[in-house]
């Protein structure tokens, strides 16, 4: 499963788009499973599905009749899953897609693209207009099809169900692939977080290399550090430190550090 972040009008839609064929690359290619998406889409999305962040159907049916549809269309669907997706996202499959609200008609997709069991589920903020409750189905309902080794590519702004879900994670930055990789790698060469509390008043320290300080109260202070906290700890041996935590950064900062006051815009 593969996490793909990066803040609006970075190029995740536009990555999406070109894999399913309705962008032209100006250059290069778009492929799935060896097969190039603008000059060949059937055969390139015979083993794809497809799950978009604004969920545009057919208003005048309902949501039986848009899976009878879809299933026609994709041309292969696992009916009794499907049955089970339903139950799951409690979703009434007799109203008419116009009388369904945002989330139910994302309910739809996310049944519609799971049932076809497809090789490649391409996601694109598929848990939009989701409850909490629903986004723990749409979870349960991404892990099975991990278990069934289908791959997920999934475009989401929500990083700690990326954190949860994905293997492996690409950020993106002005259209170009900054930094990629799975959790462990990502964590590795980002910088760890450690928060010493002082017995009296937080001490000011000389600068070092590769490590950031903040306040965090009037006793505590947190560290961000690069590399190796040897200078660290040998600045902190002659204080008054009565506890020390260190812990590794999360998805949310590591996506912060490639945005962090380089472009002024909020990450989504």
């Amino acid at each position: 499963m593969y996490g793909y972040l990066g803040p609006n009008g970075a190029g995740k839609t536009t990555t999406i788009r070109l894999l399913l064929g309705l962008h032209r690359p100006t250059a290069g290619l778009a492929e799935l499973f060896g097969v190039d998406a603008w000059r060949n889409p059937v055969d390139a999305h015979r083993r794809a599905a497809y799950v978009a962040g604004e969920p545009f159907l057919w208003p005048a049916l309902t949501s039986a009749e848009t899976f009878a549809y879809l299933a026609r269309l994709h041309g292969s669907v696992d009916t009794a899953y499907r049955d089970v997706l339903v139950e799951r996202f409690q979703l009434d499959t007799a109203k008419r897609v116009r009388a369904l609200s945002k989330g139910n008609r994302q309910k739809v997709q996310l049944v519609a693209a799971f049932a076809t069991r497809a090789e490649l589920l391409i996601l694109d903020e598929p848990t939009s207009g989701l409850d909490p409750l629903m986004e723990l189905a749409f979870r349960e309902t991404v892990l099975e099809a991990k278990q069934r080794d289908q791959t997920v590519f999934l475009s989401s702004h929500i990083l700690s169900e990326v954190e949860a879900l994905c293997d492996r994670v690409g950020i993106l930055r002005k259209g170009r692939l900054v930094d990629e990789g799975t959790l462990a790698e990502l964590r590795h060469l980002s910088a760890q977080t450690i928060e010493v509390t002082f017995a009296g008043v937080a001490p000011r320290l000389e600068a070092l290399p590769g490590v950031k300080v903040a306040s965090a109260g009037a006793s505590v202070l947190r560290f961000e550090v690069t590399g190796s906290v040897a200078p660290l700890l040998a600045a902190l041996a002659h204080q008054a430190v009565v506890a020390l935590t260190s812990r590794e950064p999360s998805l949310e900062e590591i996506f912060l550090h490639h945005y962090d006051g380089s472009d002024g815009r909020a990450p989504g």
